[in-house]
């Protein structure tokens, strides 16, 4: 026992141990294997979008990671606008939430969510409530390497 739990009056580990005992007990293994493969079958359609753009489009394995990411976010925009991201997303829990596709869904969701507001104040104002910060540091920290490489190959004779 730690000594945080020997300061506790008898009332209160009674209680501890009553709650651990109600707590209800949560799938973490089952829960894993959904979200590998429900992100996985996610990552699956991307690389099959990837390899569609390379062969009919005439992308490049550098170039071709744009349109790919603009498509994915896209079809999870239509899907979260239908309410079928949702179902998908409470199976696979953060299987759906790590790849492009949460990002996707976060933007479009609280646009939705504040669209009775109007399309300036409330879908404009609100949309970028949750994917602002990503987008934020995202450009932040980009900016911050790139500024650390310039100076390393100006002065560092890299």
């Amino acid at each position: 026992m730690t000594k945080k739990n020997n300061n506790l009056s008898k009332q209160q580990k009674e209680y501890q141990t009553f709650e651990k005992q109600r707590e209800t007990k949560r799938p973490v293994v089952k829960n894993c294997i959904k979200a590998f493969l429900i992100g996985g079958s996610i990552c699956t359609i991307g690389q099959a979008i990837s390899t569609f753009y390379m062969y009919y489009f005439n992308f490049t394995e550098q170039t071709v990671g744009n349109p790919t990411v603009a498509t994915l976010i896209f079809i999870t925009m239509l899907l979260t606008g239908f309410g079928v991201y949702d179902h998908i997303a409470q199976v696979a829990g953060a299987g759906t939430a790590v790849p492009v596709t949460g990002f996707g869904n976060a933007v479009i969701s609280a646009a939705i969510e504040h669209r009775t507001e109007g399309y300036v104040l409330g879908v404009g104002g609100n949309m970028f409530k949750l994917a602002g910060s990503v987008i934020l540091f995202g450009v932040f920290s980009s900016f911050v390497i790139a500024l650390i490489k310039t100076i390393l190959m100006q002065w560092g004779g890299f």
